[in-house]
Order: structure tokens, then sequence, then C-alpha cells
């Protein structure tokens, strides 16, 4: 190995197998339907300016670690917004405001959702409150207050901002466009979700005639991961093999598939992979995700930075690209999986593989982004 060597290890934390797997294509439409995803595409794809984003092959990557394919979704170039987050927010935001000019939109966010949700706002000509925490950058404020929302600083955690929106927008009657399910909210989660299949949609536009043995979902509260599922429930005539990756503090989906029911975790440290730290996963994907994840695997946050860099400098591949920390831990699951003979042979990578990776994110917070590929 050349790239990969120099005695470094890639480091996982934990990996499992799904005792309950079994992918039931209907039971997966039951949660996001045919029609919801086929509307999302129809509505998106009219947007101005928009246009899918490429498929990049880290052939250097594949080479290295003996598989056939390495295809990489990179979301840097989502519209303006640098994310996959952009086909979210803004879609639930169009979706809930059925044309009415006068609602305002209300969300809590750790950053891409929010300006998802405040860009889709601008679009329509709303306006929009966004509540972030106070480990939120200022850059991240500052980006959602450049489109025009009142952006509100609140005191604690993600879930401080969150119960704060939530209070706010009940007592004004705002109308709530979050990317969270909880028990009576979650129809806008769909939304949400809705907008995210695109990226398969395009996907299998873009992979001609390749097959994809194995797709690595990034899984926070697992909207993405979810609604990945759910298009390849729709845009396939054949199942890949599916993991999970999180940041090994907040294994929400892992430590729920381990036991078969939602587990709350108590986050003593935030991740580098900030959106990725979140300790519940959302109910809308869990009724996707609790059966249709062959595999989840937890990463420390050891190799983000070197990931980032890599990518960054053509080492993976033939382009130079700009990957976000939230990008990385589907690549570094995937050569440490490699790296890890026990894992390699139980998923089944091998010469004839055909992985597929979701680069979710660009530098949407650049000052973070230049710390990290510098250190």
């Amino acid at each position: 190995m050349t790239i990969l060597s120099n005695g470094h290890l890639w480091k996982h934390s934990e990996f499992i197998e799904n005792k309950n797997y079994s992918f039931d294509k209907n039971k997966i439409f039951n949660s996001l339907s045919k029609q919801d995803i086929d509307q999302a595409y129809l509505s998106i794809s009219s947007w101005k300016g928009y246009s899918p984003t490429p498929l990049i092959e880290l052939d250097k990557l594949s080479k290295e670690l003996g598989l056939n394919k390495i295809f990489y979704k990179d979301e840097s170039k989502r519209f303006d917004l640098k994310s996959f987050k952009a086909l979210g927010g803004a879609y639930a935001v169009e979706k809930v405001s059925k044309g009415n000019k006068d609602i305002i939109v209300a969300t809590a966010t750790a950053g891409n959702h929010g300006r998802s949700v405040a860009w889709g706002a601008k679009r329509l000509g709303l306006k929009c409150k966004i509540f972030i925490s106070e480990f939120v950058s200022d850059a991240r404020g500052q980006a959602m207050a450049e489109l025009g929302a009142d952006v509100v600083k609140v005191k604690g955690n993600y879930e401080k901002s969150l119960i704060e929106c939530i209070k706010q927008s009940t007592d004004n009657n705002w109308q709530i466009v979050q990317d969270v399910a909880w028990k009576d909210y979650m129809i806008v989660p769909k939304y949400t979700m809705a907008g995210y299949t695109v990226m398969m949609k395009e996907i299998v536009d873009q992979i001609n005639q390749n097959k994809i043995s194995h797709i690595i979902l990034q899984a926070g509260v697992g909207g993405m991961a979810g609604a990945m599922l759910a298009g390849i429930t729709r845009y396939l005539d054949y199942v890949p093999t599916t993991m999970t990756v999180e940041p090994d503090s907040a294994a929400c989906v892992l430590e729920s598939i381990k036991t078969g029911k939602i587990e709350k975790i108590d986050i003593k440290r935030e991740s580098l992979m900030g959106g990725m730290s979140c300790g519940e996963v959302s109910l809308v994907p869990w009724e996707i995700l609790k059966d249709s994840v062959k595999y989840c695997i937890s990463l420390p946050d050891d190799d983000v930075a070197k990931t980032m860099r890599l990518l960054g400098n053509a080492s993976f591949s033939k382009k130079k690209i700009i990957a976000g920390e939230n990008s990385a831990p589907g690549v570094i699951s995937l050569i440490a999986s490699c790296e890890e003979e026990k894992i390699k042979d139980k998923i089944g990578l091998n010469k004839d593989s055909n992985v597929m990776l979701i680069g979710c994110e660009g530098d949407t917070d650049q000052a973070m982004y230049q710390k990290l590929i510098n250190q």
C-alpha cells in the first residue's frame, strides 16, 4: 500500500451485523411511498439552478484496496449550499407553504439543514426563524443570516435549540420544518427524506452498467440513510449490501439496531463530525433502518482530518475533492473494513466490489475546513 501505509492503522470502534435484517420493499414504501419519492424528484429537478451532482470514481483508492470501483457522490456541488441537505429542507418548505406567502417557517439546526430551510424560504419569499445551539460556529450562523433568516442562538446543545424552536413556534404559530420526527410530527420529516432520495435517482442515472455491490451511508438521526434505502427500493431492481456509519460518541443507530428498539445516547463529547453527532434516531427513518440495514460501524474522530486532506489533494482520485468533515466517515469506514480481514470477509468486499460512498458536504464551514486539512 502506498497512500494508506506509513504504518497508519485506520480505526473503527465497533462493527455489528443486524440480526433482524430483511429488506422488505413493501415495508419501506409504507414509510416513504413511491409517490412521495417521484413527486420530490419532479419538483426539485425543475428548480432553477438544478443539476445532478458529480459521481466521482476514487480509482486510486479502489486500486489500493483491491476493489473493482469506488464511487463518491460529491454533494459539495449541490446548488450553492454545498450539501445534500439542500434537497431536504428546501423541498419541505415548498411542501408546507403550498404557495402561501404569509407563513413563517422555523427550524432548529446544527448547520446544513438550517441553511436549506433558509434558502428554501428565500426562494419562495417567506420569513424564516432559525434556532442554533451555542456550539454551532458563528460562520454557520452567519451563512443562514445571509440568506435572510432570523438566527437565534440558544444556550446548551442541539436538543435545547430544538425545544426552544418548538416552544416559540407553538406560541407564535410558526410552521416548524424539522428533519427529525417525533410522535405527531411525521409528515414534514417525510418530505425532507423524499428530497434526499433525489441523490439515488441521480446515482442510478450516472453509474451506467455498473452494479452497486455495497453502499455506506452516514447516519445522524438517520434521515439520509433511510431516504437512500427508500431510493434503492424505488430505483434499483437489486439490493446492495447496506451499512451505516456513525461517530462512536453518538452511535444511536448502531445501539438501536443492537437492541431492536430506539436507544437514546447521552453524548459526552461532541464529535468532529458535527452533523452526525445525534443522540436519538428519528422515528420515520427508524421504521426503514431497523430491518433494512445489514451492518453498522462506528468510528472515532482520529482519521477525519487526514481523510479530508487526502480527498483534497487528489490522493484517492484523479480529481481534487473538497470534502467536509461529515463526508469523511464513508471513506474511513471502507478503508477500516478492508484493513480488518474479518470485516472484509464478512461483508464480502473483494476485487468485484463496486462501492457507493456519499460525500454529503463540501466546505460548508470554510474556517473549520481549512483548520482540519492543515492539521
